[in-house]
């Protein structure tokens, strides 16, 4: 194991970080040496229904949430991942092995996506529809439910960040499922929502094997919603799960999608 990976790997279910006891273990490898550097927990049936049933409640309380809060929760969050770059950065190279400036640029751009969500969060508009006189029509816009919300390994942090900082500033809690190759990053981030206040069980962090993990979420009417990038076969599937639920998806696909 390196001594200059430091990253305390776990799940993160309902306010409490799950580690290893009990679980199966999928190493972490440094790309540019080949070497195992780390091993992440994986989530057991039992974990994956822990987190939906925490999702499922982290949802009821979020969308209560003054909007004022929600975005308070956000910016704080970019504030924290401002002041953790350098570390996280780190944790991103030698998992990814993208070079260190451009992994810290990412991390800050991460920062940035929390802000502008935090920004957005209080302008989320309705309609008012001109109608015959006497009758009124009306759009409001409400909150969806619980996210799946998975992402690849090309851009951990900003591509999560991207995915959990929309939904949160609209009140919808989360289901996060990073890669497995890159834990300690996207644990990192996690780390900074939870410090910034996020209340337990509004974001849940994952790992596992990924075609078990989309199954098993997909197939609970807790989520209502699904997140993904990544390729095209793995988002046909994913269509696929989520059409038996009715469940609306978002995708970008192979980069080409």
């Amino acid at each position: 194991m390196s001594k200059s990976y430091d990253a305390d790997l776990a799940l993160y279910i309902n306010g409490s970080w799950k580690s290893s006891e009990g679980r199966d273990m999928f190493p972490v490898i440094d790309p540019a040496l080949g070497e195992t550097i780390a091993e992440v927990p994986l989530a057991s049936p039992a974990d994956l229904d822990e987190a939906l049933d925490a999702a499922d409640k982290g949802f009821v309380l979020w969308r209560a949430t003054p909007v004022e809060q929600r975005a308070a929760v956000l910016r704080k969050t970019a504030d924290l991942l401002r002041e953790r770059a350098d570390a996280i950065a780190r944790l991103l190279t030698l998992e990814q092995g993208k070079p260190l400036a451009e992994a810290r640029a990412e991390v800050v751009g991460s920062a940035a996506l929390f802000d502008w969500c935090a920004a957005e969060a209080v302008r989320i508009y309705g309609r008012v529809l001109v109608r015959p006189t006497g009758q009124r029509s009306m759009i409001n816009k409400q909150p969806i439910g619980p996210v799946a919300a998975f992402s690849p390994w090309n851009f951990p942090i900003s591509l999560m960040a991207k995915k959990i900082a929309s939904a949160l500033a609209v009140g919808c809690s989360v289901i996060a499922k990073p890669p497995e190759e890159t834990p300690g990053c996207t644990g990192a981030l996690v780390r900074c929502l939870a410090d910034a206040g996020l209340p337990a069980g509004v974001v849940q962090l994952v790992h596992g094997v990924p075609d078990a993990v989309s199954r098993h979420l997909l197939a609970s009417p807790v989520i209502r919603k699904v997140s993904f990038t990544g390729s095209v076969p793995v988002g046909r599937h994913l269509m696929r799960l989520a059409a038996d639920g009715l469940k609306r998806v978002t995708m970008e696909l192979g980069g080409h999608a």
